[in-house]
């Protein structure tokens, strides 16, 4: 709150920040109390993309809030996806195969870049760099590309289910990724002359937005921020998940917990994100992805084909289906997904080739009649672009979730933002509210 009017030296002004304002993004107000350039006090105030997002989740079938998380943190989703499917997991006790477990980590260490370069670009545009920018958003744009041709989106992933991943590798993922990650490096190089050194930069980002070690831990903050303060603290390490354990990675730490501590760490985990997934191509099972050409037909020939009771061909095929629909044939869910027909939809090829596949994808789709988890609740995490995302599931018996909680790792540095700009300048606020990375759908949920 802000101090009391009576109170109040003649010399401090009040000045609002917000929502309007560029560089806050048109969802945080920040009312200032100031005495000429310095900061007296701070009033944040959020929840301008109240999206009711917990809400929504404890209003559909388990697979189903699997795209509502997309919605959460929009610049990295498919951790939100990862995150969600485990904890649902968790509390069915079901076991992931292990290629759709590379799979996922893959997904989210591509997702970790993404989130990692949107930061630091932005960042550096705000503070006139905007050439850093352009270099940072056209790799996230490459990357972009890469997740489109593996989930069939950009953004909206909706990727995982409940048992595993929607669907395998493309046959060429591989390759594109080591053309990509060349890209990314040379555009983390070109930012790094651009910036680490530069004396602009440097002043406007030392020094700043200090938080200590006790602080941060104290007010619940993780990832990247955290990490800056000095604190080693990573989820994938501290409780390794998927196959983060089998993995080699290093956790980038800061010393003095500033601004410009949070631009090394998040500009050192973008290359260990990139020796992460190429470890998991390396390291990944085999599991067949593609099929001969001569062994695939649309799906709605299938279809067709079993409309007209042409069954007997129909075990020969395999279904081609648009990207959107990747992965559901009978050669990619034994790798990918558990096999459990209570679970898990059947292969298209099952479902157009037969009643009693017909019966079971609409008995796993179908209101009050799919996947149905044991009355239990759990709490899983892993590391998010900005620290720990947890998901706190109830499970009442039903075919969805009775509670959905979300632990929103940026909530935490924004309730701690009036700490770290209290005592300094107006412009101050622009590299430390931009070093939060602040993302609405995440932090108003």
């Amino acid at each position: 709150m802000m101090s009391d009017t009576s109170e109040r030296s003649q010399k401090t002004y009040m000045l609002n920040m917000g929502p309007a304002h560029p560089a806050m993004h048109g969802v945080v107000r920040l009312v200032l109390e100031l005495q000429g350039e310095r900061i007296v006090d701070v009033d944040t105030e959020i929840g301008y993309l109240h999206r009711a997002f917990e809400k929504h989740a404890e209003n559909e079938t388990w697979n189903n809030v699997v795209p509502w998380t997309d919605r959460l943190n929009y610049v990295s989703p498919l951790i939100n996806n990862v995150g969600y499917a485990m904890a649902v997991e968790r509390l069915a006790g079901i076991d992931v195969p292990e290629r759709g477990q590379y799979i996922r980590v893959i997904a989210c260490e591509i997702s970790r870049i993404t989130d990692h370069l949107t930061c630091v670009g932005a960042g550096a545009m705000e503070l006139g760099a905007f050439t850093v920018f352009l270099y940072l958003i056209k790799a996230r744009e490459y990357l972009y590309q890469l997740v489109d041709n593996l989930t069939g989106a950009r953004i909206t992933t909706a990727f995982t289910r409940v048992g595993g991943v929607k669907g395998d590798l493309p046959a060429d993922f591989a390759e594109k990724f080591a053309a990509i990650a060349k890209e990314i490096r040379t555009a983390v190089a070109e930012s790094d002359k651009l910036l680490t050194r530069n004396r602009i930069f440097m002043d406007r980002m030392e020094g700043t937005g200090i938080m200590s070690p006790a602080d941060a831990i104290a007010y619940g903050i993780t990832g990247p921020f955290l990490r800056s303060t000095g604190v080693a603290y990573d989820v994938r390490r501290a409780h390794p998940y998927g196959v983060y354990g089998k993995l080699d990675f290093e956790i980038p730490v800061g010393t003095t917990g500033d601004n410009y501590d949070r631009y090394l760490c998040r500009m050192a985990e973008i290359e260990q994100s990139l020796r992460l997934v190429e470890q998991c191509l390396a390291q990944i099972p085999e599991g067949k992805h593609s099929l001969e050409p001569k062994e695939i037909k649309y799906a709605y020939e299938i279809q067709d084909a079993g409309k007209h009771g042409d069954t007997a061909l129909l075990a020969k095929y395999a279904a081609k289906v648009d990207q959107t629909l990747a992965g559901m044939s009978k050669d990619d869910q034994p790798n990918t997904r558990v096999l459990d027909r209570k679970i898990t939809l059947p292969a298209k090829e099952t479902t157009y080739g037969s009643i009693e596949g017909l019966m079971n994808h609409f008995e796993l789709v179908m209101w009050s009649w799919g996947v149905k988890i044991p009355p239990s609740e759990t709490y899983f995490a892993v590391e998010g672009g900005n620290g720990e995302l947890g998901f706190h599931i109830v499970s009442d018996g039903g075919d969805g979730p009775y509670r959905v909680r979300c632990r929103p790792p940026c909530l935490f540095p924004m309730a701690a933002l009036k700490k770290l700009l209290i005592g300094g300048q107006i412009a101050d606020i622009i590299p430390t509210f931009g070093s939060v990375n602040m993302i609405a759908g995440e932090l108003d949920r």
